[in-house]
């Protein structure tokens, strides 16, 4: 084979969203706003006493945290998405960034649950007019950082399938054809996802503390204040969980049953063919890639067709077994 045609079977391993850089960007921007409201929200509890808005205000540092976080492996992503060291590129960083912040986050939820639950036996005096207006303002920047962004839930198109085609004759001769198919596959930037879902779980905690400080205010209900805040310890606790489970399956390279069931129906359901070792995992933003050894009587282009509405596969290798 000559060095051109080697030269033509090389690609890059690069599985980063499309908008990556502008979702970057985006992160970027909120992690500014929110980091000024997280103080403000976190100094204006402790001055006024509102364990709601303390609860709100360390829900929002969280939320930074986890941004910031996100914005960093955004970069590295970026910078190392060709270094050779990372075989299948960099898209799962942010997964690992995710999993990190989880545990971060479970941690300062069961913290907020504890001092909510001393407030709840021990009550402060909160000086409830001043702590509702910043706890409205901390609203509004929330559906600001929410609307920033919403923008960046746009489908990804990117793909590329390889194929090695062994067939094994009697005289266990050894035939290769190397194939390249340049596909579509639908990607989304999960990390982005999940970060705008946590905006959206922030403006839910603002909400609370409006509804208990307001509470208090007019109705004397003193102890609605440390309930919200162990109900934003729950709100949470829930989004850590999720998240740790998600990035989790992630890291360990867990098959997604339905993509499985998906391939075996393609390549099985004619009846000329049979899977004898499949493996499945995430790359990247809803990329995946697949190993497949087929025992069949047909060749590898007919292989490689099958596959291909299976839409999520981005890197594709196939072993095929003539049968």
């Amino acid at each position: 084979m000559t060095t051109q045609a080697l030269d033509h079977l090389k690609h890059e391993h690069v599985y980063l969203g499309r908008d990556h850089d502008r979702n970057a960007r985006r992160t970027m921007w909120v992690v500014a706003i929110t980091a000024a409201m997280m103080v403000a929200e976190i100094i204006a509890g402790t001055v006024y006493g509102s364990m709601a808005l303390l609860a709100d205000g360390f829900h929002m540092a969280t939320h930074a945290g986890a941004l910031t976080v996100a914005f960093i492996a955004y970069a590295f992503a970026r910078r190392h998405a060709r270094n050779p060291r990372y075989s299948f590129g960099t898209g799962k960083v942010g997964d690992l960034a995710g999993f990190a912040s989880a545990l971060v986050l479970a941690v300062i939820a069961v913290g907020i649950a504890f001092e909510s639950s001393m407030r709840l036996f021990s009550p402060a005096n909160v000086a409830f007019d001043q702590a509702i207006i910043v706890a409205v303002v901390g609203l509004v920047v929330n559906l600001l950082s929410a609307l920033l962004l919403s923008g960046g839930h746009k489908p990804d198109h990117h793909g590329h399938s390889h194929g090695h085609d062994h067939h094994h004759a009697r005289d266990h001769h050894q035939h290769h054809n190397h194939a390249h198919d340049h596909g579509k596959g639908a990607s989304q930037d999960n990390n982005l996802r999940a970060a705008y879902l946590h905006v959206l779980a922030d403006a839910f905690t603002s909400v609370l503390a409006i509804v208990a400080l307001v509470a208090g205010r007019f109705a004397g209900w003193v102890w609605l204040d440390p309930v919200m805040g162990i109900v934003g310890a729950l709100v949470i606790a829930r989004w850590s969980w999720s998240l740790m489970r998600d990035t989790a399956a992630v890291l360990l390279d867990t098959a997604d049953p339905q993509l499985i069931q998906e391939i075996t129906e393609q390549i099985e359901g004619p009846g000329d063919s049979r899977i004898v070792d499949l493996h499945v995992w995430r790359i990247g933003p809803q990329a995946h890639a697949a190993i497949i050894s087929v025992a069949t009587t047909i060749d590898l282009v007919a292989l490689r067709e099958r596959l291909k509405p299976v839409h999520e596969l981005a890197h594709l290798t196939i072993e095929r077994h003539a049968g």
